[in-house]
């Protein structure tokens, strides 16, 4: 089951081809987002502060399911909808757009979403796209890489210390390196269709880009 999560950021940032869903999410302001595209609102989760109250009555209106918040509380809108979705659908694949970009404190709690016990379990059912950027997650194992259409750099960031991390198929390579604190090898690019990341313990975000 594909599930697309809506949680805010400009249109003009999304990336060119969208991915197809069974799902869609909209966390706060990007519930309306869905609404207004023309796509079905299976659940909308948030405080919806940023909302009128007319875009909150059409919001609750139309939605499949409304799950509210306190505008003050521990977690943020996309985190509560991620708790939402794998409580609800847990073997989705979860596609987030506009989670990358906009305010850097708001960028970095979306990147280290995997690290979160509670979603460890699915890290490598969450992706974040943009125009710019593919981001990933891999727990410990061997893994192929799959290049996106049209991008060529591929950034291995540890988001934790990661044991034995051994990176093969691109243009720079590690052998059995122990990555004792958090570290984004960045720049690195692929010489074909995919690369090739290997490690026994950590958690690592794949990032592709391109300029």
């Amino acid at each position: 089951m594909e599930v697309l999560m809506i949680a805010g950021g400009d249109l003009t940032d999304w990336p060119e081809n969208l991915p197809q869903a069974d799902i869609y999410v909209g966390v706060d302001h990007g519930a309306l987002t869905i609404l207004e595209l023309g796509w079905p609102l299976s659940l909308a989760v948030g405080d919806f502060d940023s909302s009128t109250e007319a875009e909150r009555q059409r919001i609750f209106a139309e939605a499949g399911e409304v799950v509210t918040a306190k505008a003050e509380k521990d977690d943020t809108d996309t985190q509560l909808a991620l708790v939402e979705t794998f409580n609800r659908w847990p073997t989705a694949q979860v596609t987030i757009l506009g989670a990358i970009g906009g305010r850097l404190d708001h960028f970095l709690a979306n990147l280290w979403l995997a690290a979160e016990p509670r979603f460890q379990q699915y890290a490598q059912q969450i992706c974040l796209k943009n125009q710019q950027n593919y981001l990933s997650y891999l727990l410990p194992g061997k893994h192929e890489i799959h290049r996106q259409a049209g991008f060529d750099y591929l950034a291995y960031c540890c988001l934790t210390p990661v044991s034995n991390l051994t990176l093969r198929n691109s243009k720079y390579l590690l052998d059995h390196v122990e990555v004792s604190v958090p570290t984004s090898y960045a720049s690195n690019e692929f010489i074909s269709d995919t690369a090739e990341c290997e490690f026994d313990s950590g958690l690592i975000a794949v990032i592709q880009s391109r300029d």
